[in-house]
């Protein structure tokens, strides 16, 4: 039953980890006219949450060892709503969007710390499970995102144009999973308290920052967290203008971005399957990079009509691939407390590489006023992740030097 509660928890906490910042980018223009922001101000509102991930990443194995999993879970559960309550506050003084940057940050501190304590939990609750319960991890975080961006709007409509309402949604739904979050804190202070009465150290032992600092391994895995998640981001800021570009007005510009986000979810749910319980990740991993570059070369050169196969197809490879890195992140690790680290070392890194995609996206566009050597960028990104794929799917753990014994998967009890 325990572990049942915190599978649901879980996934309720991953509803909340991608509205924050798909919400906020629904409603820009809105928000831009409202506060009169310039468009080089109001294109900084969706590039800081990926830094925020980024830079914040590294502050969750600290706070690990000194709280535990739930601890941190603990922590970042009241940012969520601070940042949401933050963001939808009035406009005082002469910058009027000072308080929905600063809300902002602190989201993004939220989802970062979360996004490295997760899979830590993950690997400590589910050792023998880590590739299905972060498919469920993955599924939630991307059903969050599309609904998000799908109702952001219409609340606003609803609200009479007050861009603030779906905002303040957002802290009530932090809310609500702080209340499914009471078993598992519960259940975790009283271990502490167990642990302390029997006079034992309840911190949680720190791998050894070192270790993954040296192995080429960990920086495989990270390679292969930040090359992904560079296409995911370039996909999520450019898709629709490129769209635009080939033809499709701006309505049907963004039901193909949200047709690709939403077939997201079946790729990561799809991702137990396709990875079975195999050892080795290799295969599947090549083949999801190579699928996504085929969406990707539908996307930009394909006839018009089949620019919907192409979303099809490059949705579900990102959603697979998306679940596939955070899953390798666990696999590689032995313990839960170098999963916690390398968490940290591959999203830091990851996170703040992604912010750079979007960025070299259009800096090439305007250079050669085509879209020919921006896919042919996204093109390499694929390439090298299937690379970075070749050694972070390897059966081995960080530290090891020899391929891990073949382990059956026992079932959840």
């Amino acid at each position: 039953m325990r572990a049942v509660w915190l599978l649901v928890a879980i996934a309720v906490l991953a509803l909340n980890l991608r509205p924050p910042f798909t919400a906020p980018g629904a409603l820009l223009p809105d928000i831009a006219a409202d506060l009169h922001m310039s468009t080089t101000l109001a294109g900084l509102l969706p590039t800081l949450p990926v830094v925020c991930l980024g830079v914040f990443a590294l502050a969750a194995p600290p706070l690990r060892r000194r709280w535990g999993d739930e601890g941190v879970i603990a922590v970042c559960i009241p940012l969520l709503v601070l940042g949401s309550l933050l963001r939808a506050a009035p406009a005082v003084g002469p910058f009027p969007w000072v308080a929905l940057f600063g809300g902002t940050i602190v989201v993004g501190a939220a989802v970062g710390i979360a996004n490295v304590a997760l899979p830590a939990l993950i690997k400590r609750e589910f050792a023998s499970r880590v590739t299905q319960v972060t498919s469920l991890y993955t599924v939630f975080l991307t059903l969050g995102s599309s609904v998000a961006a799908a109702t952001a709007v219409p609340v606003m409509h609803a609200a009479g144009g007050n861009w603030r309402v779906p905002l303040l949604a957002l802290a009530g739904l932090a809310l609500l999973t702080g209340l499914v979050w009471l078993p598992p804190f519960r259940s975790a202070l009283l271990r502490i308290r167990l642990s302390r009465s029997a006079g034992a150290d309840t911190a949680v032992p720190a791998a050894t920052a070192g270790t993954l600092l040296r192995s080429p391994l960990a920086w495989q895995v990270t390679a292969f967290m930040g090359l992904q998640s560079l296409l995911a981001y370039v996909v999520f800021g450019w898709m629709p203008t490129v769209a635009q570009d080939r033809g499709l007005d701006a309505t049907a510009a963004g039901l193909a971005l949200s047709l690709s986000t939403l077939v997201q979810a079946v790729g990561a749910m799809c991702l137990p399957l396709l990875v079975g319980r195999r050892d080795d990740q290799r295969l599947p991993a090549v083949g999801l990079f190579g699928l996504s570059a085929l969406g990707l070369l539908g996307f930009f050169l394909a006839p018009l009509p089949w620019i919907w196969v192409s979303s099809v197809v490059l949705g579900f490879g990102m959603g697979a691939l998306f679940g596939l890195a955070l899953s390798v992140i666990g696999l590689r690790a032995p313990d839960a407390a170098i999963a916690s680290r390398l968490s940290g070392m591959a999203q830091a890194v990851g996170y703040l590489l992604a912010a750079l995609g979007p960025l070299l996206v259009g800096v090439l566009h305007d250079l050669s006023g085509a879209w020919f050597l921006p896919l042919c960028l996204l093109l390499v990104v694929c390439l090298s992740g299937a690379a970075a794929a070749l050694g972070a799917g390897r059966p081995l753990h960080v530290g090891a030097t020899a391929p891990e014994p073949a382990r059956s998967s026992s079932e959840l009890t």
